[in-house]
């Protein structure tokens, strides 16, 4: 394959959902033709500016179809033969945005898994600057660097998983804390606001100024270790999600979108609401960026070591 053939110019997006949105933006961003793929949206003149619309697969395949449907197997999974049923042996890129589904599960059942990866982008995904990219065991290295290729035009960097671990970096980590989280609010210790606060006024800004690790480095890695030994045993390690989460479940109480969820939300339209998140998660990620070009001191870490 030639260097112009590797580049990713087509991207079909199946599911127009709140993350196919805002891929299809990222994409169209990046200066590549983009088509969504959605049985259920009108074109009614919402959609995105050259973003096309269409009811099946193009007879052409495009470069790279990311799907974003529903978390369900059976409905990717579908997906995907039809993907390959339409092009064979010389097709596109088939990505999922899965983080919670097993990708080893869905590849056993693709003709060509070679051409297979986890592509997980984050809420809203045209402001977030991270995306990652897992590979199964039968992904060839060429789809890995053509995927990552086509997120850096379009301004993104991609965290590369070499395994496809459930839930995949992010989520894993994001789940610990909040398993964590809520433990404590149901056993009445702290309030969901008192946990909002500390995650805003401490993990937050630390977290934005040097990392989960690089911190530790920084600030004495000694007194965490000895830390860890004296909390850890007493964390909530449990392997079933606290029955708050299926309280919330069995009376519908989503967020924002239903109006209750932790909070109250009444009376807010909740397009308005993760709107305005997403605004202020683009201007904070605009701070940082600047911050970084103010020409301070490197005091940057020269690399990881080695595992021990």
């Amino acid at each position: 394959m030639t260097e112009e053939s590797a580049l990713i110019s087509h991207v079909l997006v199946v599911g127009f959902g709140v993350l196919g949105r805002g891929i299809a933006r990222l994409f169209t961003a990046g200066g590549m033709q983009v088509s969504v793929l959605d049985p259920y949206v009108k074109d009614d003149g919402s959609l995105p500016a050259d973003v096309q619309l269409v009811r099946k697969l193009p007879k052409k395949a495009p470069d790279l179809i990311v799907e974003a449907i529903i978390e369900v197997i059976d409905a990717k999974v579908a997906v995907f033969k039809d993907i390959e049923a339409a092009y064979g042996a010389v097709g596109p890129i088939i990505a999922s945005n899965t983080s919670g589904l097993p990708l080893e599960d869905m590849a056993k059942h693709l003709a060509h898994p070679e051409r297979f990866i986890g592509m997980h982008f984050f809420t809203p995904a045209d402001v977030s600057p991270l995306v990652e990219v897992v590979r199964v065991a039968a992904t060839e290295d060429e789809t890995v660097a053509r995927a990552v290729t086509a997120l850096e035009k379009s301004g993104r960097e991609a965290i590369v998983l070499t395994k496809p671990i459930i839930g995949y970096l992010w989520n894993r980590l994001q789940h610990a804390i909040l398993h964590e989280a809520y433990h404590m609010i149901e056993n009445g210790i702290v309030k969901p606001e008192d946990v909002d606060k500390v995650a805003k006024q401490l993990l937050g800004p630390r977290f934005c100024v040097a990392g989960l690790l690089e911190g530790k480095d920084i600030f004495n890695l000694e007194p965490h270790i000895l830390a860890q030994k004296s909390i850890v045993p007493h964390l909530n390690l449990s392997k079933t999600p606290c029955a708050i989460l299926d309280r919330k479940l069995a009376r519908k109480e989503f967020g924002a979108r239903t109006g209750k969820g932790f909070y109250d939300w009444e009376g807010r339209d909740p397009a308005q609401v993760v709107a305005s998140a997403g605004r202020k998660l683009k201007r904070l990620g605009e701070f940082l960026e600047n911050e970084l070009k103010k020409g301070e001191p490197d005091l940057s870490p020269k690399g990881s070591l080695p595992p021990e």
